[in-house]
């Protein structure tokens, strides 16, 4: 079961009064995993349009959709809405563990770890976004995304070290768009040297 803070409930019902269509419900859905942890989508969809493999959860004066790959991994998780200084917005504690695999754990340790801290000084970080299959599919983002070294720094870098450390992982994926950076940290390869090395 998901839980909606006091707060959480005031705003959602809140937001709704803006919505145009009646029988709107709010769809709460794991898109996938980053640096920290799930990533989430929560928007208001008609309920008409919900499926077989959707759970449906009532509460007072709202429904809950979420689907059932999701579901698994939002048990006892708790949606809260946050107002201060330092930020505004949806936030979910989620007491589950991001990778139930222990070897995507094990990458996720050495990318939280290693990885990422190297790739930061650059603005730059690696996400695991799957493991099966003795596959690591990443995806880079920030500075890496786009930027003219990522070749050197997948290959003498995130892939060296994950296939060094991590035997049971015999294949890297990079799924990353990289015509789609906005900000690369280098434009071109000319004196540019890995985020890693």
């Amino acid at each position: 079961m998901i839980n909606f803070t006091d707060m959480a409930k005031e705003k959602i019902i809140e937001l709704l009064s803006f919505e145009d269509h009646e029988d709107m419900a709010l769809r709460v859905q794991i898109m996938g995993r980053g640096p920290g942890g799930f990533r989430y989508s929560m928007r208001f969809v008609p309920e008409a349009e919900t499926s077989e493999v959707d759970e449906k959860l009532t509460f007072k004066n709202f429904n809950v959709i979420v689907d059932k790959e999701s579901l698994e991994d939002l048990q006892g998780a708790t949606v809260d809405f946050k107002e201060d200084s330092y930020q505004r917005g949806f936030a979910i504690e989620n007491p589950n563990p991001v990778w139930k695999d222990t070897v995507a754990q094990n990458i996720q340790e050495l990318l939280d770890s290693k990885i990422n801290p190297g790739l930061a000084g650059h603005g730059g970080f690696v996400a695991l976004l799957d493991y099966k299959e003795d596959t690591a599919y990443i995806g880079f983002g920030g500075g890496c995304q786009g930027c003219g070294m990522v070749d050197m720094t997948l290959k003498h870098g995130v892939e060296a070290m994950i296939l060094e450390e991590i035997p049971d992982v015999k294949q890297i994926v990079d799924t990353t768009d990289h015509r789609a950076g906005e900000n690369p940290y280098y434009s071109s390869t000319e004196g540019a040297k890995s985020a890693l090395s």
